[in-house]
């Protein structure tokens, strides 16, 4: 990546295999919000409990979010291609063993099979299409076709899930997987590259254990805070993965053979696109939890028709992306992540005078600018991150952008979710003729507060209901100002630490600090060299 000659084209059999390569990514993606449809049929089928159908639905994103070091350490030391087919195998495995679960407890374990087949997907696939596509031009056309994928899968997830529950059983939504990992087997050997580091040597256990429970611990409790607010076991369980967190770190400083290379985070292009991947993940979690609850519980919109309301933002974002990729040809990265920075704050004031009562364009149209503004961060990151990063450390970069956005999201869920709730309870008010157990269900949340409101007769009933709507979109408020707290963070990050990133048609590479390169990669040891086979 340092030489001056210019990287060779990409050939119509790497083409092909990105092809290949997008499709388990946007599996992956439709997976993580498509069991959520199907949860009322599992639990009527299978009597699952309400905490079991908690672990049906969380399990998976547990141990993709656990495991992704581990499986983008191992590919880079046993072969991407290798680690990607296995993690394939296993989800067919696991998917229909998920699709005909006699019981919950089985569900619930090959739902983990399945988040553990996940987690070598993005690393995996990351890794790749670095190693395919070695021209800087290419790799970000290549990263905005990937970066679709996840968005397509996004929006396609309740789409699909929809049309198959409403012409097969719940174990339906579990067997698409079959297909697209068979295609993916099939074709894998013939189109993709292997490439590994045979310097890698052997896995190390004792920091795979730290890695899984750090991160499940810490999303546990961030999502247990999202749902019950800031109780003990949210808070102990987040100290608890913090604490095993900060014995990961203190273990990759002094392992021999660490699994996760911290010298990585001194090239600053990697560490900008990692902490811009984070930010906008959070953005994007906590608001997109907020309207999404404003437009059923506010403007009683039904699931269904708030999921058909989000496909336009959805779309923007997608189309914009990819626009904003292209113009990143001829123009510096940070100065479009800033522009966009700009554009995503004008869509959240928008956002931040929206009342109870009203017209939807309004509130679609700030979504559609805060969708379209943090468009290119979601497209453009995963190109710094990974044309930045040493080819035989690709998949460990690829699982840390991906780790990234996975805390990313449960962050945001979590602080911006109890930022709304907050406001949402200092806020409402309580009218006299309601009793202690509807008003301590009104504060509980707005959804509370709608049922509660059905409950009281008379105008107290309408005078609550009224209360909590006014509450609720103040605290829809103030999360959109916060989150235009964190799109000037990223506006920073992308100017101070991106600004030294030349055009992506420019055939120099993000990473073109000799002090970073110097520190980043170590010194080569001949006989041995990052080995690519086809």
């Amino acid at each position: 990546m340092t030489t001056p000659d210019a990287p060779p084209k990409a050939t119509g059999r790497q083409w092909l295999g990105l092809v290949v390569l997008c499709l388990p990514t946007m599996l992956a993606t439709v997976d993580i919000n498509i069991t959520i449809l199907a949860l009322p049929r599992i639990a009527e089928d299978l009597g699952a409990s309400s905490t079991e159908q908690l672990w049906i639905a969380d399990v998976y994103g547990f141990f993709i979010a656990g495991f992704l070091i581990t499986m983008g350490n191992l590919g880079d030391r046993i072969g991407r291609r290798k680690v990607l087919l296995g993690g394939a195998a296993l989800f067919i495995v696991a998917s229909v063993l998920a699709a005909f679960a006699p019981s919950t407890e089985i569900l619930i374990l090959s739902r983990a099979l399945i988040g553990i087949a996940g987690a070598t997907i993005m690393p995996s696939v990351l890794a790749l299409i670095a190693v395919m596509f070695p021209n800087p031009k290419e790799m970000g056309a290549a990263m905005g076709a990937w970066g679709s994928s996840v968005m397509l899968g996004l929006i396609g997830g309740p789409i699909i899930g929809g049309l198959l529950l409403g012409s097969f059983w719940w174990g339906s939504v579990f067997l698409i997987a079959v297909p697209v990992m068979a295609l993916l087997l099939l074709l894998g050997p013939s189109l993709l590259p292997e490439f590994r580091n045979p310097n890698g040597g052997r896995l190390d256990l004792f920091s795979v254990l730290l890695s899984l429970a750090g991160i499940t611990l810490f999303i546990y409790g961030v999502k247990e805070a999202g749902r019950n607010g800031w109780n003990g076991v949210a808070i102990l369980t987040i100290i608890a993965g913090l604490v095993l967190g900060a014995a990961f770190i203190w273990r990759q400083r002094t392992a021999a053979r660490p699994l996760l290379d911290l010298s990585l985070f001194r090239i600053r292009s990697l560490s900008s696109g990692v902490s811009l991947g984070l930010l906008i993940a959070i953005v994007m979690g906590g608001v997109g939890l907020t309207a999404s609850l404003f437009m059923q519980l506010v403007r009683d919109i039904s699931p269904f028709k708030v999921a058909l309301w989000l496909i336009i933002p959805s779309i923007a974002m997608v189309v914009l992306g990819n626009v904003a990729l292209a113009m990143a040809q001829k123009i510096r990265p940070a100065y479009i992540l800033v522009t966009g920075s700009a554009v995503a704050i004008i869509g959240l004031l928008i956002l931040s005078s929206v009342d109870v009562a009203g017209g939807m364009w309004a509130l679609i149209g700030g979504l559609v600018l805060v969708y379209v503004g943090g468009s290119p961060v979601g497209m453009m990151n995963s190109f710094l991150v990974m044309s930045s990063a040493p080819p035989e450390k690709a998949g460990s970069a690829g699982a840390v952008s991906s780790t990234a956005g996975e805390l990313g999201a449960a962050l945001g869920v979590a602080i911006l979710g109890v930022v709304a709730s907050t406001v949402y309870r200092t806020d409402l008010t309580v009218p006299d003729g309601v009793d202690a157990a509807q008003a301590d269900a009104a504060r509980s949340g707005i959804a509370g507060a709608v049922y509660a409101a059905g409950e009281v007769p008379g105008a107290a009933g309408t005078d609550l209901l009224r209360s909590a709507k006014e509450s609720f979109t103040n605290g829809l408020h103030v999360v959109a100002f916060c989150a235009i707290a964190l799109y000037l963070v990223m506006a920073a990050v992308s100017y101070f630490g991106l600004r030294h990133v030349p055009p992506t048609g420019s055939s120099a590479p993000p990473m073109t600090e000799p002090a970073e390169a110097a520190s980043a990669i170590p010194p080569p040891q001949p006989p041995h060299s990052p080995s690519v086979t086809a």
